[in-house]
């Protein structure tokens, strides 16, 4: 059976591949981590300020809308905090209904009247109209895909009985709504390919609903599933039901993830009321189980997780499909994290990173479970994925951030390394075990992402799809550079620009970064990032500590008490830019989304001068109160720490966004981007930090705050809502920055 969650990246992300998951523990951080959205506490009438335009003793060029400045204080440990917008976080609110109508009255003619905006909209339209393909899996005979004709709001899923037939409509997410808005958020194929069970996500929430189709028949069953997020939907060998995830109902009548969720089985044909409770864990309030059925059927998987630096695996036989005998507690410890690949009978394949920081391959016998036999050890490079097909296991490493794959045998002897069309990110390799077929995807910043079929027995790579982007690569290279960050670190970055340019200091760059929850920035195109470049700027990425660019290490080296280094890095890269002749610091801009939104605005209030432009977007910024917005914010604890902890008060209180905006300076221009949708990381974050930066602001820099309707946090979001939001995004980078945009007129024009 395949499986998989249709996630957004901290950017736009199109042509999502299926993509066999061998665990149904919640997808990696970013815009993965839940968040509920959260009632405020009654609030008090008090004599208050009401957030007049002009503040800080300095002149602003814009009258903003009104912010009601509370006189709310919290303590801790000692200290007084000020919230003077506590209020925001009741999101129902008429007041804040009322300030986010007035702040987009604000944004949307300015954006709209900015030189240039509308031929990169046309721009952005013409680059995106082009037929692309997300990477096939084969089930039964058949393969399934999703493709998308260039424009078409939604990818639409396709299944063929073979690579040489033009595929027949399975699925297509474009009719669930008129505005492109309701979108197909998770997939699962039963393993004889005769079901295959969806998700649905309105407009752009986390929370989804899972239905049933008939491949043959091309209709739903009826069956219905709800009160899940973060969950796939794992089949039996009989194709019977699945089993998934879900919370508990709350008093309203929806899902309650203020609590675990619990793993149940669905049985095709019955009401969801009727779903067996399969297992939960009712002694632990953050910990939460999801189960894999293995693709042998022998066994049942649970993956037990709580935050992101360790986790446990169960283990459960099955008979007939169905649970037998008692949950064997595999791994335990709560000492690493544990991947689960795949089993040869009763042998089970694991990644960890127990006792090796760039992670490894163990196996465990359960007929001897307490041993964990090394099949591949640790290498100098990061091991970031490993899956099991064609007899094979075939290892995906990181190399400073640049993909190398290797084959190796089941005993763990090295079979060959895969042979790559060039230094970019490879992704894929699933399949079955018995199956010699399967496609990985390749793609670079110069290079769209293009699928090849891989023979795991020969080795031969063989170019299956690729797409026609009217665009010219040949003018545009990528250079890898490593610069020393404050305490001495080397640090890796990619950077993008045309041939030839001149290192005059006088280039507009956008800086974009991360740093966070082990997620590594490795090489691919943008679609939105080529329309930048093609309007002659650079692009630098970041290898922020934080990442998982170079394995467990270099993660804990960006978090909680360490989490300054992260923005020390993105500091230094953006003095390496402006000192090596790139740019300077009027035509610098920087950009990050989720934890990259904390990014770019830890950064910015630390050191403001050093900066044109800051696209701040979806952000966490509230650093003392976001763990209240649900249990599984609660999570993000094991890289942000809590400020319930001293320590790590401390630590937060010195770069929360929210409580370093300072008046009377001067803030870069800023264009704040969230969705009143987003239930990952609730917008009063944003509402939070822009209500501040445009009360403190001592300057003319404008300070924007955009709040888009029915989306959320960025998966699922329709194509015309993505283009639109871009072309905002790089008209404010180019009204700031300088850059000389062309007339509405060469609009269909390939740039040169």
């Amino acid at each position: 059976m395949i499986t998989t969650r249709f996630g957004h990246v901290r950017g736009c992300a199109s042509g999502n591949p299926i993509r066999r998951i061998r665990s149904l523990a919640p997808a990696p951080p970013s815009f993965r981590l839940p968040v509920l959205l959260l009632l405020a506490l009654l609030l008090v009438l008090v004599a208050c300020d009401l957030g007049q335009p002009r503040s800080g003793g300095g002149a602003a060029a814009m009258d903003y809308p009104p912010a009601r400045r509370s006189d709310h204080v919290d303590t801790y440990f000692g200290e007084q905090v000020a919230d003077p917008y506590r209020w925001f976080e009741d999101l129902d609110s008429t007041e804040t209904a009322a300030w986010v109508k007035a702040e987009n009255e604000l944004s949307r003619p300015y954006l709209d009247d900015l030189p240039g905006r509308q031929w990169i909209e046309d721009r952005l339209t013409a680059i995106w109209d082009h037929e692309r393909y997300g990477q096939p899996s084969k089930e039964g005979g058949r393969y399934f895909y999703t493709k998308n004709d260039g424009l078409q709001n939604q990818s639409v899923l396709f299944v063929s009985a073979s690579l040489e037939e033009d595929g027949e409509v399975l699925i297509d997410p474009n009719t669930f709504s008129a505005d492109g808005t309701i979108s197909l958020a998770g997939l699962s194929i039963s393993p004889e390919g005769t079901y295959v069970a969806y998700a649905k996500s309105d407009g752009g929430s986390d929370w989804d609903t899972w239905h049933v189709r008939e491949v043959a028949t091309g209709e739903d069953t009826g069956d219905v599933i709800g009160l899940t997020k973060f969950t796939g939907a794992s089949w039996t060998l009989d194709e019977q039901g699945f089993y998934y995830s879900r919370y508990p109902k709350s008093a309203k009548g929806n899902g309650d993830d203020q609590q675990p969720v619990k793993v149940y089985y669905h049985r095709l044909g019955t009401p969801q009321s009727e779903d067996r409770l399969v297992y939960e864990i009712p002694d632990h309030p953050l910990r939460n189980p999801y189960g894999t059925v293995t693709e042998d059927g022998r066994y049942l998987i649970l993956t037990i997780q709580e935050g992101y630096l360790t986790n446990a695996v169960y283990c459960q036989r099955m008979e007939r499909g169905r649970e037998s005998g008692e949950v064997v507690r595999l791994l335990d410890e709560w000492d690493a994290l544990y991947s689960f690949i795949g089993n040869v009978g009763d042998v089970l394949y694991f990644e960890t990173n127990l006792e090796a920081p760039r992670n490894r391959v163990i196996a465990i016998d359960l007929d001897e479970p307490s041993v964990k036999h090394e099949v591949i050890p640790e290498a100098e490079e990061t091991l970031r994925s490993v899956s099991m097909v064609g007899g094979h296991l075939v290892a995906n490493y990181l190399e400073d951030a640049r993909s190398q794959v290797e084959v190796f045998s089941p005993r763990g002897d090295l079979v060959r390394e895969v042979e790559l069309p060039g230094l970019g990110s490879v992704g894929g390799f699933d399949g079955e075990w018995d199956d010699p077929e399967t496609f990985f995807t390749y793609t670079s910043f110069t290079a769209p992402a293009s699928i090849y079929r891989y023979d795991v027995e020969t080795g031969e790579s063989t170019l299956f799809r690729q797409p026609d982007v009217a665009a010219d690569f040949a003018a545009y290279e990528t250079e890898q550079v490593f610069y020393t960050s404050r305490d001495g670190t080397r640090v890796p970055m990619f950077v993008v620009h045309k041939r030839g340019i001149e290192k005059n200091g006088d280039n507009p760059t956008l800086l974009y970064g991360y740093g966070g929850f082990n997620v590594a920035q490795t090489p691919g195109f943008s679609l939105s990032r080529w329309t930048w470049l093609e309007m002659g700027g650079v692009l630098a990425i970041a290898n922020l500590r934080g990442g998982g660019e170079y394995g467990k290490e270099w993660h804990l080296a960006g978090t909680k008490l360490q989490k300054q280094n992260v923005f020390d890095d993105f500091i230094a890269a953006a003095e390496w830019l402006i000192a090596n002749g790139w740019t300077s610091a009027k035509r610098l801009g920087i950009q990050g989304g989720s934890n990259g939104g904390l990014l770019v605005g830890a950064v910015m209030t630390q050191r403001p001068e050093l900066f044109g432009a800051a696209l701040p977007a979806v952000g966490v910024l509230d650093m003392l109160r976001y763990h209240t917005a649900s249990a599984n914010a609660r999570n993000w604890s094991t890289d942000y720490g809590l400020s319930e902890n001293e320590a790590e008060y401390r630590a937060q209180r010195a770069y929360s966004p929210v409580h370093n905006v300072r008046e009377g300076v001067c803030y870069p221009p800023t264009l704040i981007t969230s969705a009143d949708h987003d239930d990952r990381v609730v917008p009063w974050h944003s509402f939070k930090f822009g209500a501040a930066l445009q009360h403190a602001q001592a300057c003319a820099n404008p300070i924007l705050v955009r709040i888009e309707t029915r989306a959320g946090h960025g998966a699922g979001t329709p194509t015309w809502m993505q283009i639109e939001l871009v072309a905002d995004q790089w008209a404010f980078l180019a009204k700031h920055l300088g850059v000389r945009v062309p007339p509405p007129s060469t609009t269909r024009t390939p740039a040169s």
